[in-house]
């Protein structure tokens, strides 16, 4: 039977409505009115403290007392410090929200800093800090030189600006904060595990946070949709913890479709999402993100060889099992943590790790360790091509087509970068590979099969093309492209491959990275005003804060999935910069 909702949760939004605070080693979700729902603590894959957005305890509030106002927001350009509004018809009022930055990854301090820009505010105040997805609470609540402290589960508190506020034992910290025209006020929360940090000084703080966020973001200027490429820049960052992991999403359980069983846990890191935004990054130039993705794969192909797992936690631990939790669950969607991926053999991710690697030697950002890792990797395709994988989409084990050509693509450019034995060895291996997988997969009307017992259309094949495998010219590339857009696009998004006895859109959402992909795939095929078509397309599939999500609704413009995920900002960036290469203009 349904769990009930506690009385003291705030209702849900549409996923297009929230906004993502992140500072690389945990995220937190903000909605319209003020309120963070969603924040796990101390890393990503802990357990939440706030977990209101699955329909469990914890919440911090920051809204006006007054409900009837119109409710907004932005990003400040190039972070993702977001600054929410409010307007009524006597007052504007805004909230700047930031997690502080640089982080470490046992102390996160959240800023949360209102003022009243026009007339008089009262905003009222509520901190609900609930560890164990909201089933502990925090003890011993001290108000000491203007500071609250408390402590609970390996967690201490301390909370700066609610000196007027009370501590409820059930409700946790409620209080009001009036501001005249003008007035600001700062309340910091830091939640840590090893005790206290220094002062909570919010302008230092704020200083800080505002100075590391122009550090990390490039400026993309000249590039297709500068602004969004720099948005995509601080989504990548966000999500990428200074271990070296970059997480797939900041949620868990947000459904792909309403009541389908399809709700994931996506706070880890796989491997071949962490390439594509190396590689996109790579693609616009040197960066600490294409560092932090060579790293982090390196490390695990070189721990695991063969046996590499698809996805790790941020520091690189299995994925734990999945499990249920004994809460609602965001409406529609089912309260599960963990993820059973981190098992399969998928051969696609080896082509993805050496296409990452190929990039960064390009930029002389291969070390040794890389170096071995793509001979590792290229020992792992040669011994195991042969065999079905679970693929791109982690579905049962076939011999998928777009595995095949991943890895060749990858084999010939780390071929391109590697002298002597080692170059002629992967380029003769992946000669070896396509002349099988052509063997098998190439239909005999010119077009790639989705794998070698399926003539279906699959958007998965477009990645290899875009990448230029097989070589532009070759003909299945134009055929396999226009097969999938003609039997996969729907109102000028695209949908992964058909399910059986379902229309497109009702099986599941268009799914944006094959979007992007296709994108790619048709300035390969020398289309540039299409490709333009297919970028502009996509990149509207986003609420006001310009996230996306995994899927796309088309029909009720719904973002469906978790969010922010990071490959569809990856491969988005990437476009901005393809776009570019080939002379679009920037808008």
């Amino acid at each position: 039977m349904p769990v009930p909702v506690p009385d003291d949760v705030p209702s849900p939004w549409t996923l297009r409505s929230y906004s993502v605070l992140a500072d690389g080693e945990r995220g937190a979700l903000l909605d319209p009115e003020g309120r963070i729902v969603w924040l796990c603590a101390p890393r990503w894959h802990s357990a939440a403290v706030f977990s209101a957005l699955i329909g469990g305890p914890g919440h911090f509030t920051l809204e006006p007392a007054d409900r009837w106002h119109v409710r907004g927001g932005s990003y400040d350009d190039g972070t993702l410090t977001w600054t929410s509004r409010w307007v009524d018809a006597d007052r504007v009022v805004e909230c700047r929200n930031a997690l502080a930055t640089p982080a470490s990854p046992g102390r996160l301090v959240l800023l949360r800093r209102a003022r009243a820009v026009r007339g008089d505010a009262l905003l009222r105040l509520g901190l609900d800090v609930r560890p164990g997805f909201g089933a502990h609470r925090l003890r011993d609540p001290r108000l000491e030189d203007g500071v609250w402290t408390a402590a609970g589960s390996g967690l201490r508190l301390r909370l700066l600006g609610a000196r007027t506020a009370s501590w409820d034992p059930e409700r946790g910290l409620h209080g009001e904060l009036r501001l005249r025209e003008g007035e600001q006020h700062d309340v910091v929360l830091e939640l840590s595990t090893d005790g206290d940090g220094p002062p909570l000084h919010p302008d230092a703080l704020w200083a800080a946070t505002e100075r590391e966020w122009r550090r990390a973001v490039p400026d993309c200027s000249g590039l297709a949709a500068p602004r969004d490429a720099r948005h995509a820049y601080a989504v990548l960052r966000g999500l990428t913890s200074s271990a070296g992991g970059m997480v797939a999403a900041a949620t868990t359980s947000l459904p792909e479709r309403a009541n389908s069983g399809r709700s994931y846990d996506y706070r880890f890191t796989w491997l071949r999402d962490q390439c594509y935004a190396g590689l996109a990054v790579a693609a616009h130039g040197p960066h600490e993100l294409l560092d932090s993705a060579v790293r982090f794969v390196s490390e695990r192909i070189l721990g695991d060889g063969d046996e590499v797992r698809p996805a790790y936690t941020v520091t690189g631990e299995p994925m734990p099992r999945e499990r249920g939790l004994p809460l609602p669950g965001y409406p529609g969607g089912s309260d599960r943590v963990g993820n059973e991926a981190g098992s399969q053999f998928q051969l696609d991710m080896f082509g993805e790790a050496l296409q990452l690697f190929a990039a960064a030697a390009r930029h002389d950002r291969l070390g040794r360790e890389g170096r071995a890792a793509a001979r590792i990797a290229a020992d792992a395709v040669e011994r195991r091509w042969r065999e079905p994988d679970a693929g791109l989409w982690e579905l049962e084990n076939r011999w998928w087509t777009h595995s095949r050509l991943s890895v060749v693509c990858g084999l010939r450019r780390i071929a391109d970068v590697s002298p002597g034995r080692d170059g002629r060895r992967y380029a003769d291996l992946a000669g070896t590979i396509l002349a099988e997988t052509r063997r098998r997969c190439l239909h005999p009307d010119g077009f790639w099969r989705r794998a070698a017992d399926d003539d279906g259309p699959e958007a998965a094949l477009l990645l290899s093309l875009a990448r230029g495998c097989p070589e532009g010219g070759d003909p299945a590339t134009v055929r396999t492209r226009e097969r999938v857009e003609r039997h996969l696009a729907e109102d000028g998004y695209l949908y992964r491959f058909p399910h059986r006895g379902a229309p497109l859109g009702e099986a599941e959402g268009a799914f944006l990275l094959c979007s992007l992909h296709m994108a790619l795939a048709t300035l390969r095929c020398g289309d540039r005003a299409g490709a333009f078509r297919w970028f502009e397309r996509t990149r509207a599939a986003c609420g006001p804060p310009g996230l996306f999500a995994e899927e796309y609704d088309v029909r009720q413009r719904q973002l469906r999935g978790n969010v922010p995920q990071a490959f569809v900002h990856a491969l988005l960036l990437e476009c901005a910069v393809r776009l570019k290469e080939a002379g679009a203009r920037p808008l």
